[in-house]
């Protein structure tokens, strides 16, 4: 028995105390195990907002704008705003997403959005006022940074903190995505100067017209056909334009894949509530000419069905000449963007006169392609009835013997040519050959005739890819392009 117990004796002394320190020292990891797992599930909860939804944003004034998130599924979340004493409420979704449609007063602010759940967020110096995107290819994405001379100049004065800016980063995806790289930021020198150049004199003179802020969404890529714009569905319905689509050449500055800018740069945005859009793009699509106003009727259209059918005006640039390889394309795409203005509550501007040579496919002249589509919108999106974006446009014509009267749309007041007669006219007879036509203007009509076509059948005017004409209306606004005919075009190489 003594044995036994001074062997139970150093058996207590050896093992128990190595079951103490086993115990004790599972139960420190199963308390940092609980501490990370209450830490990781606090980051989860954490309220997020998509980039769109930001201090510094502008929201669209006097309407319903939606704010939108993720969470945890069935968290209650309250949002507040300083314009309102109503306390808005939403709920997370069964997909850990939550929105709510907020009412927004007249232009004004600052404000402040707090919305609360299991995290607090506060979202400063939010002003309402007019929120416009800006989409396109090069000539819309332009820049100081990228060595616009007009920008350069007008960056120490951009000093505007109720212009706001929100550039959405280059990306491309397979599918829609829910968020985009960018944020807002108050136009300032710095700003700016990585900021459309043409939408930026957009903003700056709707601003200072209407008085309001305004918000600008940059969201443009250099080189890019209008198919990497549209949504997937447009091809999955139209075989034509998905064959056309499918064949667009792969260039290493530039996506071809249809719907990837879309879906990365323009679907993130959805549904923030905008009050219109403008648009610079097409001179990639020169060689496609022929379905161009589909894809690009299509793609309007598709836009406003993703923002709930949301009618937003869709105002756009047509291109400028320019000397493509091949004849007569550009000006073949430029009277395909003509017959968009078709769109309901569409307009282009023409720029033919702001071209300083037909060898740059980039115009210099930003601020004022820029100030014309805010002459556009001004007029027919905000009722300023002093301003006024729509070029003279052919209406329909009549024979007076061997000469032709052609009429116009927005011609009021009478049209006036500069730096001598009209040129860009041309006639042609039965044997289709067309031959430079002497012109007169009459009012707000102009008669064209050549001696050498007795009996005339169509007329053309600027119809080319080089002509800078020099017709106008008594607004200053360039004579747009037109045919009569619809004959066959030259599309050769030069």
């Amino acid at each position: 028995m003594p044995i036994a117990n001074t062997q139970l004796g150093k058996l207590r002394r050896n093992v128990l105390p190595n079951w103490s320190s086993i115990c004790l020292t599972s139960l420190r990891t199963l308390l940092l195990l609980f501490v990370g797992f209450a830490i990781v599930l606090d980051v989860f909860a954490i309220i997020r907002l998509p980039s769109a939804l930001g201090s510094n944003m502008v929201l669209q004034r006097q309407t319903t704008a939606t704010l939108w998130g993720w969470c945890d599924p069935a968290e209650e979340i309250t949002i507040t705003v300083g314009w309102s004493p109503i306390a808005y409420k939403a709920t997370g979704t069964n997909g850990a997403r939550w929105s709510a449609r907020i009412e927004t007063p007249m232009a004004g602010g600052p404000y402040r959005i707090r919305i609360q759940g299991s995290s607090d967020l506060i979202l400063e110096n939010v002003m309402i006022g007019e929120v416009w995107l800006c989409s396109g290819q090069s000539n819309m994405e332009w820049s100081a940074a990228l060595g616009l001379e007009q920008a350069i100049e007008e960056a120490p004065r951009a000093h505007h903190p109720n212009l706001r800016l929100f550039n959405v980063r280059k990306a491309t995806s397979n599918f829609p995505q829910d968020d985009c790289d960018g944020s807002w930021q108050p136009c300032t020198p710095d700003s700016m100067r990585t900021f459309s150049a043409l939408a930026y004199f957009f903003g700056r003179m709707l601003q200072t017209e209407l008085n309001v802020p305004i918000g600008l969404i940059g969201s443009s890529w250099s080189g890019t056909p209008a198919e990497v714009w549209t949504p997937t569905e447009v091809f999955d319905r139209d075989s034509l334009l998905a064959a056309v689509a499918m064949s667009l050449q792969s260039f290493p500055w530039r996506p071809n894949a249809p719907a990837s800018c879309y879906n990365a740069m323009i679907h993130p945005l959805v549904p923030f509530r905008l009050g219109g859009v403008i648009w610079y793009q097409g001179e990639s699509n020169v060689a496609d000419h022929a379905s161009y106003q589909t894809l690009f009727t299509q793609m309007v259209s598709s836009w406003r069905h993703a923002w709930d059918g949301e009618f937003f005006p869709f105002y756009f640039v047509q291109i400028a000449p320019f000397r493509y390889p091949n004849r007569n394309v550009g000006a073949l795409l430029r009277e395909a963007q003509s017959r968009c203005e078709s769109i309901p509550r569409s307009g282009m501007i023409v720029i033919s006169d702001l071209v300083d040579s037909v060898r740059n496919i980039h115009p210099k002249d930003k601020k004022g392609a820029g100030r014309r589509l805010a002459a556009l919108a001004l007029a027919e999106s905000y009722g300023k009835t002093e301003f006024s974006g729509r070029s003279p446009t052919y209406c329909r014509m009549s024979s007076e013997g061997n000469a032709i009267r052609l009429f116009f749309r927005h011609a009021e007041g009478g049209l006036v040519s500069k730096g001598g007669q009209p040129v860009g006219f041309q006639v042609a007879g039965a044997d289709l050959q067309f031959h430079a036509a002497i012109a007169m203007i009459d009012g707000d009509t102009i008669v064209v005739a050549n001696e050498h076509v007795l009996n005339p059948q169509a007329v053309r005017f600027a119809f080319d890819d080089e002509t800078l004409p020099n017709v106008f209306s008594r607004k200053g606004l360039p004579l747009n392009l037109f045919r009569t005919d619809q004959w066959t075009v030259d599309t050769s190489k030069r």
